[in-house]
């Protein structure tokens, strides 16, 4: 079982800690990436399997792990629930009580000493992947994602062990169903795609684009990063009212995995899904920033 922060680490004091088993594993994903592409040939037919499965898989992590779990923008049965938490941890970004913990805590802390993964604060490399090696992020603080953590299964899932099961499961089933070759391009290809775009979030988000929105941090709506990531890039939007299952304010903001929570509702397998106010939705940003700028949270 995970320690419970009750704080936030600040800033580490040094770049000491970086190689680690998590660490060699992620880039051993990667490498795995590179010299499977390699070995097995380039293959269209491979590009269009990591393709689908990266956008699949994205729409999974956004819909799963960040707005129900880590916002709860929508209500869902128990069982389903659990499925969700399967389906968002074969992304391998670790549990779902980690995540939605470490998530509150950037949105309750942002652009502060003890954000996250503030870009403003610690500049690009450490906001977009250099955080998530670090040890300090390593436990899960349960007081901050009380709402998730009376569950026991999920705490089973928050296991740093347990937690790799159901990516293990999905490689498997590539492994399976296609040989090397899907492996190779529906798993690890895909997964690597899929880190960074979800980490592009973090990063980029916060870097380039349009605000909106006064928040008080720096982050930004950019439609090529909504597109890439299902809807995520309408960031400015969602900070500046987070429990939306949409962060598509306007009818032309494409939010792909808003699109599938609605018809998921349609289904009954959710329902409540909680969209922002006309009044929030019409309130003008008080500054009107550039599309790029510097770094920001």
């Amino acid at each position: 079982m995970h320690a419970v922060s009750t704080s936030a680490p600040t800033v580490p004091a040094s770049k000491s800690g970086y190689i680690r088993v998590t660490s060699v594993a992620f880039w051993g994903v990667h490498l795995a990436a590179v010299i499977g592409v390699i070995a097995c040939g380039w293959s269209w037919q491979g590009a269009a399997l990591a393709v689908v499965s990266y956008f699949v898989r994205m729409i999974v992590v956004t819909g799963a792990y960040h707005r129900y779990f880590a916002h709860r923008a929508f209500k869902t049965s128990r069982w389903f629930q659990f499925v969700l938490a399967l389906g968002a941890q074969s992304a391998a970004q670790r549990g779902v009580l980690w995540w939605a913990s470490h998530h509150r805590t950037h949105h309750k802390n942002s652009d502060t000493p003890k954000d996250v993964h503030s870009a403003k604060l610690r500049g690009f490399w450490y906001s977009h992947i250099g955080w998530i090696m670090r040890p300090e992020w390593d436990h899960t603080d349960r007081t901050i994602v009380g709402d998730l953590a009376k569950f026991p299964e999920l705490r089973v899932l928050d296991n740093p062990t347990l937690s790799i099961l159901p990516t293990v499961a999905l490689a498997l089933a590539f492994l399976f169903l296609g040989g090397a070759h899907a492996l190779v391009w529906g798993y690890f290809v895909s997964t690597v795609l899929l880190w960074h775009g979800s980490f592009s979030i973090n990063s980029l988000a916060h870097l380039f684009g349009k605000r909106r929105y006064a928040t008080s941090d720096d982050s930004r709506n950019n439609w090529a990063l909504a597109l890439l990531t299902t809807g995520e890039g309408w960031h400015n939007n969602h900070h500046h009212y987070q429990s939306s299952a949409n962060q598509g304010f306007r009818w032309w903001e494409i939010d792909v995995t808003y699109y599938c929570l609605r018809l998921l509702a349609l289904t009954g397998l959710i329902w409540d899904l909680r969209r922002p106010p006309r009044e929030v939705v019409e309130e003008s940003a008080a500054v009107a920033a550039p599309d790029s700028a510097a770094v920001a949270a």
